[in-house]
This record gives C-alpha cells, sequence and structure tokens, in this order.
C-alpha cells in the first residue's frame, strides 16, 4: 500500500505535535494521546479526501496531498475536539494550523528538494559522462 509511509511519517508528527504542546503547557507530556486523538483521526480522513478527489494529488508525498491532508486534519482535528467537550481556543488554532503545517506539508517540500536535486546532480553526471565519452577524460 503506497500510502502507509506518507499515513506513518504523518501520525508520527501529529504525535510531535501534540507531545510539544502538552510540554510547552507544562502538563503531562505521557497524556498527549488526548490531545493527539481528534487530529490523527481527522489525519486519517485527510489521506481518504487526498485519495478520493477528481483530479486528485497522484502521489501521497507531494506538496498538494499534502496541503489536503493539513487542511482536513487542523479543521477536522478542530471540529472533533469540539464535539468531545474539549475546547478550541483562537491561540491553539492558529497554532495548530502553522505547527501541522510545517510538519505536515513541510516533509514533503523537503523530500521534494532532495528529489530535485538528486535529479539534476544525475543529469549533470550524465552530460558529463557523454562528453567525455565524445571528447575523452577532462582534465
Amino acid at each position: 500500500m503506497r500510502f502507509l509511509p506518507a499515513v506513518i511519517v504523518d501520525a508520527l508528527f501529529v504525535l510531535i505535535f501534540a507531545a510539544i504542546g502538552r510540554a510547552s503547557h507544562q502538563e503531562d507530556p505521557a497524556g498527549f494521546l488526548l490531545t493527539a486523538w481528534p487530529f490523527l483521526v481527522a489525519l486519517v480522513i485527510g489521506h481518504l479526501v487526498a485519495a478520493l478527489l477528481p483530479g486528485r494529488p497522484r502521489r501521497p508525498w507531494s506538496l498538494m496531498w499534502g496541503a489536503v491532508v493539513w487542511v482536513v486534519t487542523v479543521a477536522g482535528g478542530m471540529l472533533v475536539r469540539v464535539v468531545a467537550g474539549d475546547t478550541a481556543e483562537v491561540p491553539f488554532i492558529i497554532v495548530a494550523t502553522i505547527v501541522l503545517g510545517v510538519f505536515l506539508v513541510g516533509w514533503r517540500a523537503a523530500a521534494a528538494l532532495v528529489r530535485r536535486l538528486r535529479g539534476s546532480q544525475s543529469a549533470g553526471e550524465a552530460d558529463a559522462a557523454a562528453v567525455e565519452d565524445s571528447v575523452g577524460p577532462i582534465d
């Protein structure tokens, strides 16, 4: 299942988000699952939405896929929190939106950059090899 690695990476980032948030408020970091579970539920829904969109992004590691997952995770996580009787204060919404955006879209941007650099490096090596084959060793 090609979606599973992206779901796992995203889930780890949601767990990190919750653990950092609880620690920053001097709350018991061991209770981070209480903070994370609404966002984990929304994260799974976000991946399903991204997979089912017409004209959808094709790769779960693409930036567009990440943007869909990010928006659904934040909006859905807040909704699930409120329905479950927890709060969704404006500062928390702002921080969650920014941090989850950096986490869920950020790792995809970093992966895209690495792929692009590897691609240009491979193309450069292929060009150098082609020149060397046509004119001899370059000293």
